[in-house]
Parts: structure tokens; C-alpha cells; sequence
């Protein structure tokens, strides 16, 4: 079976074996080595592990609302989106085991691989280039757990596939209250997936400063920026209890969306001087001028 994405006038079909198997387009190592987070000695490790230590200890119902009250204000700095990107040369993902170098290599990585195969998409080609702009957060004294690192749901029993589950929650408050410790904890059956509070990072953060600064990204667009780092609901089938059918055309988005995000990673660095007068025109096109953040 495959499933049609695009519009009657541009169609493109995906075999979503194809989606699932990188490996047959351009993973640059075995599919085995992407998302290695197996507990050894490497120094990157470590790194990571307490990144997400932290992250699973204090990221509660609680910490993810007064996040939302503080920065959801859109007080914070102003910027356009190519003045956000530019921070990114100054950050690497504490919480990645794929990749040691400036974030935003990584997002030129994305968006021109995207770009290869969508090239009449151009929408998609900004989305991989800025899904991980909402990391600027890091750079006003947010601490990388609060900012990177794959999401969850709060306000419910932490699912099996939350990378370090067994051990990283043991000092989480919310998982000692029954408001929020059972399956459906503060959540009403298929309630869908937009009515989920999510750990708080990059990606819901980009979501409302886009919603805010009134971009015209299509809805799909919105949807890859604000789930493309929940990894338990989108690649280990978790929350289905939670979800809507709906819910699975955004999964399918997510999912094409995330071989580019995860597979793209290497130390190939495209020439990024060359490529930005292509961006900075899609950025006039669907996110003009200075935003606020």
C-alpha cells in the first residue's frame, strides 16, 4: 500500500517501507548506529545520560506550565528567522548521540536532502531548515534539558519507550501523584493528539512563536515542527489510547519527515554561504521580517 501526500496538482506517492528503511536512500551507517543510546564508557554518553537525567526529573505538569506562561509571552528578544539560525553555529545537542557538530549543519543537512527529493515542496525545505530553531533557548539561560532531547507526556504514566525510562524518572514528583500516574492520568480517552501536554522543549516553543508571528507554513508544516521529537508516539506506536484517528495523517508527515531529521546526520557540511539566498527567499515567503520570540 502506499499513501499520496501533496495536492492535485503535484502528487507524490511514499512506499512507507521506503519511510522506515532509510537505509535504501542515503543513511551514511548502519541504521543500528543512528540513536545509539547504549549505556557505555564514551564520554558522549555520559553527557548525554545526565542530560536526560535531568530532563526526567524535572520536567513535571508543573515546570511545563510555568514554561509555557514564561515564554509564551513573546517578550523575550526579537529576531528573524536567519538571526535565530545563526545562534545555532554556537550549539551542539547535548542530548544526541548521532552527531557532535553546530546544530545548524545539521539543519542545511535536512533541508537540502528534502530539498532532493521534494523539490517542488518548497514549504518542507524551510521546514527541515528551521525545526530546530526553538533551540535559541539555550542561549537565554535555559539549560539543555529544558530544551532539547526527545519529548514525552506529562500528566500520565511515562511510556516504556522513553530513551533511559527505567531509571531516569525515580525522582519525578508527578510519578508520586495519582492525579498524573496512571494510564490516562489528566487525559480523557482519544482525546487527541493536540490536546496533550508535551515536555517542554525546542519544538513546542517553535510551534507557538510561529502560530504567534503569524506564519503561512501550512497546518503539516506546523504539525513535523511541533511532534518531530516525540519519539515514543511517532516510532514506537506508544499513546495510542490518547490519540484520535486524525492523528495518524499527522504521523505519516512526522515519519516522512523524520528520516530526513535522524538519517541526514554525518560530518558532510554543505556549503552553507551558497545555499542561503534559496532559504532567505522562502523565509520572505512564509516568515517575513523580524519575528518575536
Amino acid at each position: 500500500m502506499r499513501f499520496l501526500i501533496g495536492q492535485t496538482d503535484s502528487v507524490h506517492y511514499i512506499d512507507p517501507s521506503e519511510i522506515l528503511r532509510p537505509e535504501v536512500t542515503f543513511a551514511k551507517k548502519k541504521l543500528s548506529q543512528f540513536r545509539d543510546f547504549s549505556d557505555d564508557q564514551n564520554p558522549m554518553k555520559e553527557r548525554i545520560k545526565r542530560t536526560y537525567k535531568l530532563m526526567h526529573t524535572n520536567q513535571t505538569v508543573d515546570f511545563v506550565e510555568e514554561q509555557v506562561k514564561k515564554w509564551c509571552k513573546f517578550n523575550h528578544f526579537k529576531a528573524t528567522i536567519k538571526e535565530a539560525l545563526l545562534r545555532l553555529n554556537d550549539l551542539v545537542d547535548e542530548s544526541d548521540p548521532d552527531v557532535d557538530i553546530p546544530n545548524i549543519v545539521h539543519a542545511f543537512q535536512t533541508a537540502e536532502r528534502i530539498r532532493t527529493d521534494f523539490p517542488d515542496y518548497d514549504w518542507f525545505h524551510l521546514t527541515g531548515l528551521i525545526h530546530d530553531i526553538g533551540k535559541v533557548l539555550v542561549f537565554f539561560k535555559e539549560p539543555q534539558w529544558a530544551v532539547v532531547g526527545d519529548t514525552f507526556v506529562v500528566g500520565c504514566e511515562w511510556s516504556k519507550n522513553i530513551v533511559y525510562r527505567d531509571t531516569s524518572f525515580v525522582d519525578n514528583e508527578d510519578g508520586k501523584n495519582n492525579k498524573y500516574n496512571t494510564k490516562y492520568g489528566m487525559y480523557d480517552a482519544n482525546c487527541g493528539l493536540d490536546k496533550l501536554t508535551l515536555s517542554w522543549g525546542h519544538d513546542e516553543y517553535l510551534y507557538r512563536v510561529l502560530l504567534h508571528n503569524k506564519t503561512t507554513l501550512p497546518e503539516k508544516a506546523l504539525k513535523i515542527i511541533r511532534y518531530h521529537s516525540f519519539y515514543p508516539w511517532h516510532s514506537s506506536g506508544d499513546y495510542q489510547h490518547l490519540m484520535k484517528e486524525e492523528d495518524d495523517e499527522t504521523k505519516k508527515w512526522v515519519l516522512i519527515f523524520n528520516k530526513y531529521d535522524l538519517y541526514t546526520k554525518n560530518q558532510e557540511v554543505p556549503d552553507i554561504d551558497k545555499l542561503w539566498p534559496y532559504y532567505e527567499a522562502l523565509i520572505d515567503k512564509y516568515i517575513p521580517g523580524v519575528l518575536e520570540w
